[in-house]
């Protein structure tokens, strides 16, 4: 793909990154003697910020602490509790410390009615999937990631015009209670929390896969309009959510649209659809816009089996940015290390242009 850089006349925007996504080291976890191989590594943070930087779009700022209660908001306490204590209960189990993975895995929409009160059953009552390691740093990692995302909205209510926040690990997998999908906490959910308070938010979600945590969390809720473009989830993950049915309920009926879209999709249809999720979000009247922005949705990624071509991911980038809106972009999937970074700044450039 091409250089992105800022054309003359463009905005600056603002990058909020945290150093400490480092500690979820999910590039070195060995398990019984085998290494458990990831595609959500520390590189990818590390690609994206060295685009960045090369660019020249904006500063790269650390994140702020904006202590626990906006996690809370959106995650239950009990959760969070688990998952910043859940490495040294295990290691006090075990006897020796190692990664806490679920020894069983899938969804059961009932959930066990008494939660277990000690490990190894508490290892699978809070995550839905098999393949994502609580590490001895995750729960710090997974904490400024989210930091990372709130700072982002403080700048956005403060008056930036956009925000970029360089999450790690990603978030829209994350439900209050549950975590999947490389996700533990759910970011661009915090944002938009954070963000609700000042009026209307709508959360745009066109990472390759649908963003079930983000939907659980604000599917009764009137206040934040979901919106997701992904992967028909009949024919890939997460499966058992992102149905066009599905379209919220009590008093946020209405105020969740999934357009799924097949394998293999090109430019045309991906901005067709995309047009239809923009049109809706505008008549919502949203104060504030979040973007969670996957860039697995672009031809070539290991994981995304979508046909958007470079050239269509910056028109796409350039519809988004047509709503006019207070945005904070906030980083989900993406995992060709090689076009990872420079896919993020062609975005972020042509949304700012």
């Amino acid at each position: 793909m091409g250089c992105y850089s800022l054309r003359p006349g463009s905005h600056t925007l603002k990058t909020v990154y945290a150093a400490q996504h480092r500690l979820h080291s999910t590039d070195e976890v060995w398990v019984a003697g085998e290494r458990l191989e990831s595609r959500e590594v520390p590189c990818r943070a590390e690609v994206i910020r060295a685009a960045l930087v090369a660019a020249g779009l904006g500063p790269i700022v650390a994140a702020q602490d904006h202590g626990l209660a906006p996690i809370t908001a959106v995650h239950t306490p009990a959760y969070a509790a688990y998952l910043a204590t859940a490495y040294r209960r295990y290691a006090a189990y075990l006897g020796v410390p190692q990664p806490v993975l679920a020894q069983r895995c899938g969804v059961d929409p009932a959930r066990l009615l008494m939660r277990p009160a000690s490990f190894p059953e508490l290892c699978d009552y809070y995550t839905y999937d098999h393949e994502d390691p609580i590490l001895s740093g995750t729960w710090e990692a997974a904490y400024w990631s989210a930091q990372a995302a709130l700072t982002a909205a403080a700048a956005v209510c403060a008056g930036d015009r956009a925000a970029y926040a360089l999450c790690r690990p990603p978030g829209h997998h994350a439900t209050a209670d549950q975590y999947g999908g490389f996700c533990y906490l759910n970011n661009a959910a915090a944002a938009a929390r954070w963000l609700s308070a000042a009026g209307r938010v709508a959360i745009l979600d066109i990472d390759y896969h649908h963003g079930n945590g983000t939907q659980a969390i604000f599917y009764a809720d009137p206040a934040v309009f979901y919106v997701s473009l992904h992967v028909d989830p009949a024919q890939d993950y997460p499966y058992y959510w992102g149905f066009a049915a599905e379209r919220g309920s009590g008093a946020g009926a209405g105020t969740n649209l999934n357009l799924p879209l097949p394998l293999g999709v090109e430019d045309d249809d991906y901005l067709e659809a995309l047009d239809v999720a923009l049109g809706a979000i505008g008549g919502f009247l949203p104060r504030y816009l979040v973007v969670s922005l996957g860039a697995d949705a672009v031809r070539g990624d290991p994981i995304g089996k979508f046909g958007l071509t470079s050239s269509g991911w910056y028109a796409a980038a350039q519809q988004v940015a047509g709503l006019s809106l207070s945005t904070v972009i906030v980083q989900e999937g993406g995992y060709d290390l090689d076009t990872l970074g420079g896919y993020v700044v062609a975005f972020l450039a042509a949304f700012v242009s």
